[in-house]
């Protein structure tokens, strides 16, 4: 592993983590509350994006993980090798703020959510398969008694002779879930910055050990 030089200013919008899973821990007034687990960085700065060069801000994270992957193609090999940090499985890019100071190779970890109360989370849902209307989209369906021979089924999908045609955007059978998803403004209950721990309040999208996208709700980025 080679030595990362510590990113000091807060200026990223955000870091990518992992889902660990839930639990719920307790106030001072003995109230539970119910909190996911996120193992939030440490990352490194793989590319730095300006205006002038890309057309936009931004910096371009690696997740370092223990288990660092075994085999990757020439053009990440040399993607790597320019930055002069280790090979990573996942990379996503993060808008930063009066990063003057931030170089490739710098370490991004759990302190720029410092002083933050709340945080937006992205992960890819679980995948539920293919679906009927009930589950997917939570339609009542049919009696279930006196003979009726209508139960799950999604009745009715066009109309006759106009326009004769299935409309557009009809809620309809079909594979459920696997979907990006964002839940917003999410509290964080607890920090344990040794560990790279971050404990949101409520549920946060994915399987567990999936990799979320962890943004400040507070960011505002600057035109």
């Amino acid at each position: 592993m080679l030595k990362l030089k510590l990113l000091e200013e807060k200026v990223i919008e955000g870091i990518i983590g992992k889902k660990i899973g839930m639990t719920q821990i307790f106030d001072e007034d003995g109230t539970a509350i119910p909190v996911t687990v996120l193992k939030a960085g440490p990352c490194v700065v793989v590319q730095k994006k300006t205006v002038e060069r890309d057309g936009y801000k931004a910096v371009q994270l690696g997740l370092i993980e223990e288990k660092p992957p075994k085999k990757i193609n020439k053009p990440l090999e040399g993607h790597f090798k320019r930055a002069n940090v280790p090979p990573v499985r996942k990379l996503k890019e993060f808008y930063y703020d009066n990063g003057d100071d931030i170089k490739e190779g710098a370490q991004i970890t759990l302190e720029i959510l410092e002083g933050c109360e709340k945080v937006n989370v992205t992960g890819i849902s679980k995948g539920k398969g293919f679906q009927g209307v009930v589950k997917r989209w939570g339609f009542k369906g049919g009696r279930a008694s006196h003979g009726s021979m209508f139960h799950r089924a999604p009745g009715s999908i066009g109309s006759s002779t106009f326009p004769a045609r299935v409309i557009k955007g009809k809620r309809l059978p079909g594979r459920m879930g696997g979907e990006k998803v964002t839940v917003r403004n999410l509290k964080i209950v607890k920090m344990d910055k040794e560990n790279h721990l971050l404990m949101v309040k409520g549920a946060v999208p994915g399987a567990n050990g999936s990799y979320v996208f962890i943004k400040r709700a507070d960011f505002k980025r600057k035109k």
